[in-house]
């Protein structure tokens, strides 16, 4: 974990991914996709079944490090319609006392109503601040934002031709991409050249470049 100033804002940025925001106790998690591994699964892909609940696992601990008060999801919790996920995924956050919302992303099929069920506000962005939002999608550099939906990984190259891609957080004056939360997510690689900032996630690490 790594601690930085952002926007007058101190922001934890955590190796699982997330971000927390302590003058708000607001936890941002973006990308978890859950239900991809079942519906692979379905579909005949060679997918571990220990990969379904390594994300809410990721999630018990994240939320027993900052204990906050707000959880927002950025955007791709399910990454399509209901499956079995959904039912651990109701069993699991019943047990968890934090106030919940989702900034909806793309793959938010599942409809308002029955996030609200599950005591869950959505909406497609959220003022956290004056002139600082919460997307899914990134938008104008001239926005204060932070958003997720890129799944930004940079490529890093050893002296011996080694290459390793790693999740990465991409920080700019006025916006912030965060990583993907979930295990079973794909990466893009980014120019690290396009950021002023970079933050890799190596292992429990996080790392600036």
């Amino acid at each position: 974990m790594i601690e930085i100033n952002w926007q007058n804002l101190k922001l934890s940025l955590h190796h699982s991914g997330a971000i927390f925001i302590e003058k708000h106790s607001l936890l941002l998690i973006s990308d978890v996709h859950l239900g991809k591994v079942t519906h692979f699964r379905k579909h005949g892909a060679a997918v571990p079944q220990n990969a379904v609940f390594q994300n809410f696992k990721n999630m018990d601990e994240v939320i027993e490090t900052f204990n906050p008060f707000q959880i927002c999801f950025m955007g791709d919790l399910f990454h399509s319609d209901k499956n079995r996920e959904f039912d651990l995924f109701s069993n699991w956050i019943a047990g968890v006392p934090s106030q919940f919302y989702l900034v909806r992303g793309n793959h938010d099929s599942i409809s308002d109503e029955i996030y609200q069920k599950l005591g869950i506000e959505t909406q497609l962005d959220f003022e956290l601040e004056n002139d600082l939002f919460l997307f899914h999608h990134p938008q104008e550099q001239n926005i204060n934002h932070i958003c997720g939906h890129v799944h930004p990984a940079a490529l890093m190259k050893g002296k011996g031709g080694q290459k390793l891609r790693l999740p990465c957080f991409c920080v700019s004056q006025h916006q912030i991409i965060m990583p993907a939360f979930g295990t079973f997510t794909g990466k893009f690689t980014i120019s690290v050249e396009d950021f002023e900032h970079i933050y890799l996630i190596a292992g429990e690490s996080v790392v600036p470049v």
